[in-house]
């Protein structure tokens, strides 16, 4: 049943996830954006053999970028395998390019992937942009999240 909901195009679930974007931006909006992709770097992204700890997107001569996103060399591609670190090339519509450079630019604010995941075959990353959190805006989210810890364990004991 699984491989039926697969086949029809809906999410399989992230290959990849950006463990510290949530802790160090305030995510404002995000996008789903296609990458352009070597066949070992496909291979091995289907593998699991991606991480996005560090990655960000960059805006250069009017397309997006990804950034320091690594993808593991694949074992069986011999002399023609990728450079893990490479820049990697985002597709998005042409409107939505347009506000995210102007977003960048203007505003201040950064890209950052969120996940990596496979959607119909196609490897496709969720870009969002955010706004750098303070020290104390981080302190503020674990007391905020701890407090609902507790809430939710105290709720459960009185069940």
């Amino acid at each position: 049943m699984s491989a039926k909901k697969q086949s029809d195009g809906k999410k399989a679930g992230a290959v990849a996830r950006n463990p510290k974007a949530r802790h160090d931006y305030h995510i404002l909006e995000t996008w789903e954006a296609g990458l352009v992709l070597t066949g070992s770097e496909i291979k091995s992204v289907r593998a699991g053999k991606v991480s996005l700890k560090g990655a960000f997107g960059v805006v250069r001569r009017g397309e997006i970028w990804l950034e320091g996103m690594n993808i593991s060399l694949y074992e069986s591609g011999g002399y023609t395998n990728h450079d893990p670190m490479r820049p990697r090339k985002l597709l998005v519509h042409r409107r939505e390019l347009r506000h995210l450079v102007g977003a960048t630019e203007r505003k201040g604010l950064t890209l950052i992937p969120l996940d990596l995941h496979l959607s119909k075959g196609w490897a496709k990353v969720t870009i969002a942009l955010g706004r750098g959190k303070k020290a104390y805006d981080k302190r503020e989210d674990l007391k905020r999240r701890d407090a609902e810890r507790e809430a939710a364990r105290a709720m459960g004991r009185h069940r």
